[in-house]
């Protein structure tokens, strides 16, 4: 496999203390890579400095041979790399179909739209019987989906998901994970995923990435880490 994404030594946050501190990962095409860990570790953090929403104080982020910071976050949007909030942001007052088409704000996205819209349909069905309706009032579980959606608008090689069981019962929490398994299938997607439920993350992901006070303490095939003593005592109950 062919190295899609490198971060390296790369430090970030929001004020003079960082929320990242030298954290050097990869991602490589075709993989299913999560970082877990506790709430206010730096996961998001982690996330929102590869997209450009924030910028790296020190080291390197390279995405498809592109070195990638301080690039705009839409720049990087435009070279394949998509992200799902935390939260999924959608506009509430603008209907599904709305909240999609803005997805594909791209050229060639744009120019592919009517078919990545059917393309998005057929995965998530009940966005299709929803286009008409306001975002606003989708349940939990759909407005993630529609979250997703969006994102796949934009014809990414690489999807970064932030927590996308948040605020989901257990019951949507399996169907989104399955559904993600789907895109992932059906679209050859690179996924990074950002999540607090770290036994239905390493269980889907081919490798994993531990998080600790901003930095990366262990790393290792997602079933391997699955059964590791320590992250079963700290983060399973086990």
């Amino acid at each position: 496999m062919s190295r899609l994404l490198s971060v390296d030594n790369v430090s970030s946050g929001y004020g003079l203390t960082p929320a990242l501190r030298n954290v050097s990962m990869h991602v490589d095409t075709g993989e299913v890579v999560a970082v877990v860990g506790a709430n206010g570790v730096g996961k998001s953090t982690l996330l929102r400095t590869i997209s450009g929403l924030v910028q790296p104080s020190e080291g390197d982020i390279v995405f498809d041979g592109v070195h990638i910071n301080g690039m705009a976050a839409h720049a990087i949007v435009g070279h394949g790399l998509a992200m799902v909030p935390e939260g999924g942001r959608l506009f509430m007052f603008m209907t599904v179909l709305e909240n999609l088409e803005l997805g594909a704000f791209g050229p060639t996205a744009r120019q592919d739209l009517k078919p990545t819209l059917d393309e998005v349909m057929d995965l998530f069905p009940i966005l299709r019987e929803r286009r008409d309706q306001l975002a606003g009032s989708l349940s939990g579980g759909e407005r993630q989906m529609c979250a997703i959606a969006r994102a796949l608008m934009s014809r990414p090689r690489m999807l970064m998901l932030d927590e996308p069981s948040l605020g989901l019962s257990p019951v949507m929490l399996e169907k989104v994970f399955d559904l993600v398994r789907t895109v992932v299938a059906s679209r050859d997607l690179t996924v990074l995923l950002i999540e607090q439920n770290v036994a239905d993350a390493l269980e889907m992901a081919s490798r994993a990435y531990v998080v600790e006070g901003g930095r990366i303490v262990k790393t290792g095939p997602g079933a391997e880490l699955l059964h590791d003593p320590d992250i079963q005592r700290a983060y399973l109950g086990l």
